[in-house]
């Protein structure tokens, strides 16, 4: 299944349904932000990373203006991206403990790492449109990585694209730490995104995000 994935990412690459998202990333792209000025922005849709033949997938909502639409690589080089890897480096998952740009030596252990919505929205708040036209991208992947035993959703949304993915009614709601069967052989654990917001108000700390780790490891 490597080769489909590659074909997959190649087609996901060269994306441009969602006109809004293709906008925005490549504006970004080109204003940049004061502290990135000199640097060359990705501006394109991000793929996933990682190990294609892992048990574990982490699914993060989508890349980050200044972090994965700049770097090419989700979750890398913003806060978010800063807390998760401290944490995933204690849990043996990593084999650094930040994530910084693409050619950074980083490698995940049996764990494969992708978003839900593969180009940056705008404010970090996507449409229902450009999720259900994401949708088909993330059906592909997810079937792609056929050794996927737990899909670890950061977040909510990505929690309900994967319940969707599943065809699994949204009475099973969103709630930190809780493991759901998706099917006989998966399982889906729901966790709070390690956004800055949530960082710096408590909602999820170190603590809370290895006992997550721990559980699915």
């Amino acid at each position: 299944m490597v080769k489909e994935l590659d074909l997959l990412n190649n087609e996901i690459l060269n994306c441009k349904k969602c006109k809004r998202l293709v906008k925005f990333r490549e504006k970004i792209a080109e204003l940049k932000t004061k502290r990135f000025i000199n640097e060359e922005y990705w501006g394109k849709p991000v793929l996933g990373y990682g190990d294609k033949k892992a048990s574990i997938v982490i699914l993060g909502l989508a890349p980050a203006a200044h972090g994965g639409n700049r770097t090419g690589r989700v979750f890398t080089g913003d806060k978010s991206a800063e807390f998760l890897f401290k944490c995933l480096y204690k849990a043996g998952m990593s084999n650094r403990p930040n994530s910084e740009y693409r050619e950074d030596g980083l490698k995940l252990n049996n764990v494969y790492m992708t978003p839900v919505l593969k180009c940056v929205p705008p404010n970090d708040k996507p449409k229902a449109n450009e999720i259900k036209s994401c949708f088909s991208f993330f059906v592909k992947e997810i079937s792609y990585l056929s050794n996927a035993k737990t899909l670890l959703a950061l977040g909510r949304i990505a929690f309900d694209v994967c319940l969707k993915l599943y065809d699994i009614k949204s009475n099973n709601k969103f709630k930190h730490g809780k493991s759901y069967d998706l099917s006989e052989n998966t399982k889906l654990i729901a966790c709070y995104h390690p956004s800055p917001r949530n960082v710096n108000t408590g909602r999820i700390n170190e603590k809370m995000m290895m006992e997550v780790l721990k559980k699915i490891k």
